[in-house]
C-alpha cells in the first residue's frame, strides 16, 4: 500500500485541510500518517524517510509572506527526496497557493476552490498533469466507480428555449458541481419529435427545452464539453420510443435510458398509448437499450409514490420494475429510489420503505445484472419558502446518504416555485455536496433502528403477497404474469396497484384511501370504517369481494 505523509507546517496549527486531504487519500486506498499542527521542515522531511513516503503533502495557511519564505526553505531541504522519486503536494489559502506554484516544486498545489472529484482523481493517479486537468468519464458506470464513495449527481435542466438552456450547460459544466446533466425537455418533443404536424406553437417550451432537431441535441451536448465534462441523459419519450432512443445516443451520447412500465401514456396524459400498449413498447425500448449495454433506470415506483399510492404498491412497483428490466436484457440497472413521495412520510418510515425495495431486489443482482442506487428528494415535498427549501434539501440528501447512494438526483430548492436555472443548479449542487460529504465523515447507521427494520420486513413480507396475487390475474397459458402486458394491466385495473390520484381515470380502478398513520408510514385504510388493512385484508376486499373486482376498459 502507498503511503502519504502530511502536515501543517512550521508554525501553522489549521490542520482542517490536511485532514480533509487524508480522508480523501485513504478512500482513494493510501495508507495515510499525520504528523499535525506546527511541524517543522525536519520532521516532516525525518518521517517521510521513515516511513517510506511516496506522497508527501503539506499545508500553510498564515501570511503569504512568511509562507513564501517557509516554502522556499522547505523546498530546497525536500530537493534531495523529490530528486529520489518521492512527490509533493501543497495545499493552502489561494494567497499563499500562489506563491508555492511559482516555485514550480510541487507536483499539485490545492487552494480549497477544487471540487473533491479533481483531488480524488490526483490521488489514485488519474490526474497529474497539472492543475484543473482531469480526465472525467464520459461513461456512467465508469464515473460511479472514479468519484466513490461520493456518489455522482445528477440535476434536471431545461429553459423554454434552447439559447437560454445552451448557455446554462455551459455555465453548469464550469462550475464543475454537476456529473450528470438530466436534459428536461418540453412535450411536444417527448411525444411529436418526429410528428411536427403534430406539434403545438402554443405550448412550446412547456415543461422544458424545445428542442426540434438533431443539431439542437448536439447544440447543448457541446455546451457540456467544458468544466468537469458532465455526461448527459435525457427522458425516453412518450412515442417512437426507439426512433428517440437511436436519436440520443448519436447526439447527446445518452448516459443512461429513464423508462416507465406503466406511465408515460393515456392513463397519466402524457402519450398516445395506452396502458398495455405501452408496457410493451417500454419493455422493446428496455431490449435495445440492454442489448448496447447502455444502463436503464425504470424510474416507476416515484410516480406512484407522487400520486400518494401506499407504500406497497411503491415497493411492489420497484421490483416489477427490476425484474422487468433483467428480464429484457438490461445489464446495468439503476434503482430510482424517491424519497418525501408522498411528503407526509416520516424519515423512519421512508428510509424502511427504501431498505424494503433493495431487499426485494437484491437477489435479481448477479454479473450480468448490476444494481446502482439513486436516490433523490420528492418533487412535491418542497416548500415555497426559499430558505426553508434550502433546508430541506441537505437534510433529505444527508438521510438518503443512508443508503449509500451510487447516483443522487439532486432536485432544486426552488422546485416549488419555478424551474431551476443555472445558478439554482449550481446553488442546489453545493448544498447537497456538503451534505453528502458531511454524511461520508462517519454518518450513524441509521438503517440500524428498530422501527425502521421492523417497517422493511412487513412491506417485504406483504408484497410477497401483492406479487402472488398479481399472479393469478394472468391466463393459464402466460408463462410470467409479472412480464405480461395484459396481466400487469389487469394489476392496475383490478387494483392491486393504484393511488388516489387514479380516482375517476378509465384505465385504473381509482379506489384505493390511504391515510399517513402515527409512525409515518403511507398506509391503505378501509374508506368507511377509516381502519387500516393488511395487505392480506386489501388483497381479499379486490379479488374476492361482493361484485369482483371492476373489469378494464
Amino acid at each position: 500500500m502507498k503511503t502519504v505523509v502530511a502536515a501543517a507546517l512550521g508554525e501553522c496549527v489549521h490542520v482542517a485541510g490536511i485532514t480533509n486531504f487524508l480522508r480523501l487519500a485513504e478512500a482513494a486506498g493510501w495508507r495515510t500518517v499525520f504528523l499535525g499542527p506546527a511541524v517543522p521542515i525536519a520532521g516532516v522531511l525525518a518521517a517521510a524517510r521513515r516511513e517510506n513516503a511516496e506522497l508527501v503533502g503539506v499545508s500553510y495557511r498564515l501570511t503569504p509572506e512568511t509562507g513564501e519564505a517557509l516554502l522556499g526553505e522547505f523546498a530546497e531541504e525536500a530537493d534531495e527526496l523529490r530528486a529520489s522519486g518521492v512527490r509533493f503536494c501543497f495545499g493552502g489559502t489561494p494567497p499563499v497557493a500562489d506563491r508555492a506554484r511559482a516555485f514550480g516544486f510541487f507536483e499539485r498545489v490545492f487552494d480549497g476552490s477544487q471540487p473533491v472529484e479533481e483531488v480524488l482523481a490526483y490521488l489514485k493517479g488519474q490526474s497529474r498533469a497539472g492543475p484543473g486537468h482531469v480526465d472525467y468519464p464520459q461513461s456512467t458506470v465508469e464515473r460511479i466507480a472514479w468519484k466513490s464513495p461520493f456518489p455522482i449527481l445528477r440535476h434536471h435542466f431545461g429553459l423554454p428555449t434552447m439559447e437560454a438552456t445552451v448557455e446554462g450547460v455551459k455555465r453548469i459544466a464550469e462550475a464543475r458541481v454537476l456529473d450528470v446533466v438530466s436534459l428536461g425537455i418540453d412535450q411536444d418533443a417527448q411525444e411529436n419529435f418526429f410528428h411536427p404536424e403534430r406539434q403545438d406553437p402554443r405550448r412550446r417550451g412547456a415543461g422544458g427545452v424545445p428542442v426540434r432537431c438533431a443539431d439542437d441535441y448536439r447544440a447543448l451536448y457541446a455546451a457540456t464539453r467544458c468544466g468537469n465534462y458532465p455526461i448527459m441523459r435525457t427522458y425516453s419519450g412518450t412515442d417512437d420510443f426507439v426512433r428517440l432512443a437511436e436519436l440520443y445516443v448519436e447526439t447527446i451520447h445518452n448516459a443512461w435510458a429513464a423508462i416507465p412500465l406503466f406511465w408515460f401514456n393515456q392513463m397519466d396524459g402524457r402519450g398516445p398509448w395506452d396502458l398495455e400498449g405501452s408496457i410493451r413498447e417500454h419493455q422493446t425500448v428496455m431490449t435495445w437499450y440492454g442489448e448496447r449495454g447502455i444502463p436503464v433506470e425504470v424510474n416507476e415506483p416515484h410516480h406512484w409514490g407522487l400520486r400518494e399510492a401506499p407504500d406497497i404498491v411503491f415497493v411492489v412497483s420497484a421490483y416489477l420494475s427490476a425484474y422487468n428490466a433483467r428480464t429484457f436484457g438490461v445489464r446495468d440497472y439503476i434503482a430510482q429510489l424517491m424519497f418525501n413521495s408522498p411528503p407526509g412520510l416520516s424519515d423512519a418510515m421512508d428510509l424502511a420503505r427504501m431498505l424494503a425495495v433493495l431487499e426485494l431486489i437484491a437477489p435479481l443482482a448477479g454479473p450480468d445484472f448490476r444494481i446502482f442506487r439513486q436516490t433523490r428528494t420528492g418533487l412535491l415535498s418542497y416548500p415555497l419558502d426559499v430558505d426553508a427549501a434550502r433546508a430541506h434539501v441537505a437534510a433529505s440528501v444527508y438521510l438518503q446518504m443512508a443508503l449509500r447512494p451510487h447516483i443522487v438526483h439532486v432536485v432544486s430548492h426552488t422546485e416549488a416555485d419555478h424551474a431551476a436555472t443555472a445558478d439554482d443548479v449550481i446553488e442546489a449542487c453545493k448544498l447537497a455536496r456538503r451534505a453528502i460529504e458531511n454524511a461520508l465523515r462517519g454518518q450513524p447507521d441509521m438503517t440500524a433502528d428498530p422501527a425502521v427494520q421492523e417497517r422493511k420486513d412487513e412491506l417485504v413480507n406483504e408484497a410477497g403477497l401483492t406479487l402472488e396475487a398479481i399472479r393469478t390475474l394472468a391466463g393459464q397459458s402466460v408463462a410470467d404474469p409479472w412480464l405480461d402486458p395484459p396481466t400487469l394491466t389487469r394489476a392496475v385495473t383490478h387494483g392491486l396497484l393504484d393511488a388516489p390520484h387514479l380516482r375517476n381515470n378509465r384505465f385504473a380502478l381509482g379506489l384505493v384511501s390511504v391515510r399517513t398513520d402515527s409512525r409515518g408510514a403511507c398506509v391503505v385504510i378501509d374508506p368507511h370504517t377509516g381502519t387500516v388493512l393488511t395487505e392480506e385484508q386489501r388483497i381479499a376486499q379486490l379479488l374476492t369481494g361482493p361484485g369482483g373486482p371492476r373489469s378494464a376498459p
